[in-house]
């Protein structure tokens, strides 16, 4: 009898969601995880020596507010599905951080990746940001944590990107097909984030068509130089499948074993599980790929049964295509410092405005966001903003890393917040407080 070892300890956090979704044939449903779990427990991963499977914990109240302003509080927004998605993900960090296990995967959903810090509803899926919570929860005991996320969804990163956007200690890596052409229209090259934070949000758009060749190459030029350069102390594989070229929702090309090899390459500590919605065509070999690449083991026989080598083919224009915003994205990079002190040298803050659809419960957000340019700090982050079901909200962070007199004007901030404010939250993240009226 051969017993099948793994290279390395992996932990494997598994919660489909039961009682939870958008409709009864909405594309992210529990069928998600459901065929998944089918495919894993054929292959008999769990007699794998080395891979164990784990149970969520539950996530706290403090631990969303860590992160998001729930409007008009977080009961009215999150579901116990979700609290249960992100204690998913709480755990699979857990388990990194103790030691139990070398690398692991958060099997769950709801999904995350799609939620701002300001939360009104459900857009692109996502209520609530599930690495971000999990991350944060993380940092209250250890704020000197340096971070890369690696965001490999089809679809861009826009809520992780929201919360990291000012925060030179998270670098913020989105590879995804190019938002002029797909929701949320967002993730261009030229957002490098805020003054405390200018070049760490790497956005990376690839054409539709982009097969295995473009994101393999995009991650040996780009991603890991970038992360080679940056030296980060944990790195987390925001684990979005819908790049597969059987997608109902997306136009790229990308296989089951082109995505273990990314994995192996990329070689992250922690992935939880975003989008990705061929139910049956992808999802089963994507995770099973992602598994025993994490696992260390041989994913050379990872194949689609509809697999063929033309489904995975990209265009000569494609790959010359990919090739220039690779050598844009990789000078941004190498200039980021003097690019960022020659834009905001003569500003005390900085004014970003945007509006944002919350497509599954039909609200429009537009939101101004203030961040103070300081020397001494990231800076404090200030929102205000209103949607088309008269909530006018504001929303103040003080950073990780605030001097005192961020503190202290954030503290102001808050307390003399005018009358027509229907709710104002802080976010205090050097004392680990959250504070509303």
């Amino acid at each position: 009898m051969i017993i099948l070892k793994a290279k390395n300890k992996l932990g494997l956090v598994f919660f489909p969601a039961f009682d939870w979704a958008i409709s009864k044939t909405h594309p992210e449903r529990e069928e998600r995880l459901l065929y998944t779990r089918d495919q894993l427990f054929e292959e008999g991963i769990e007699d794998i020596e080395g891979i164990s499977l784990y149970k969520p914990d539950i996530a706290t109240e403090e631990d969303i507010t860590r992160v998001h302003f729930p409007v008009p509080d977080l009961k009215s927004r999150v579901t116990k599905s979700h609290m249960v998605s992100i204690g998913g993900v709480t755990k699979a960090f857990d388990l990194y951080f103790s030691k139990e296990v070398d690398k692991s995967f958060a099997l769950v959903r709801p999904p995350g990746h799609h939620a701002h810090r300001v939360v009104y509803g459900d857009r692109g899926f996502c209520i609530v940001n599930i690495e971000a919570v999990a991350l944060e929860k993380i940092r209250a005991k250890n704020k000197n944590l340096r971070v890369a996320i690696v965001d490999t969804d089809c679809h861009h990163g826009d809520g992780t990107e929201d919360i990291y956007y000012n925060d030179k200690d998270t670098l913020f890596i989105s590879i995804h097909q190019d938002g002029r052409t797909l929701f949320p229209g967002t993730g261009y090259v030229e957002d490098q984030g805020g003054p405390g934070g200018y070049g760490y949000n790497v956005n990376i758009p690839l054409p539709p068509g982009t097969g295995d060749q473009g994101f393999l190459y995009v991650l040996e030029n780009v991603i890991m130089p970038i992360l080679e350069d940056y030296k980060p102390d944990l790195i987390i594989n925001s684990a979005g499948q819908d790049n597969h070229y059987s997608d109902p929702l997306t136009s790229m090309n990308f296989s089951a074993n082109g995505y273990a090899r990314l994995n192996k390459i990329l070689d992250p500590n922690i992935a939880v599980f975003e989008g990705g919605y061929s139910i049956e065509g992808a999802l089963p070999y994507v995770n099973l790929g992602i598994i025993l690449a994490m696992a260390g083991m041989d994913f050379s026989n990872i194949k689609e049964p509809d697999f063929s080598p033309n489904k995975v083919a990209q265009s000569k224009e494609t790959t010359e295509y990919i090739k220039e915003v690779c050598q844009y994205v990789m000078d941004l990079w190498n200039n980021k410092d003097t690019l960022g002190h020659n834009k905001f040298k003569n500003s005390d803050y900085v004014k970003k405005e945007k509006q944002i659809y919350y497509d599954t419960d039909g609200i429009l957000e537009n939101q101004s966001r203030f961040i103070k340019v300081c020397k001494k700090c990231s800076g404090l982050d200030i929102i205000e903003s209103r949607n088309d079901r008269f909530d006018y909200i504001k929303a103040i962070t003080i950073p990780r890393d605030a001097c005192p007199d961020c503190i202290d004007e954030g503290y102001k901030e808050f307390k003399n917040a005018e009358m027509k404010f229907k709710n104002v939250y802080l976010q205090d993240k050097v004392n680990d407080k959250y504070l509303s009226k």
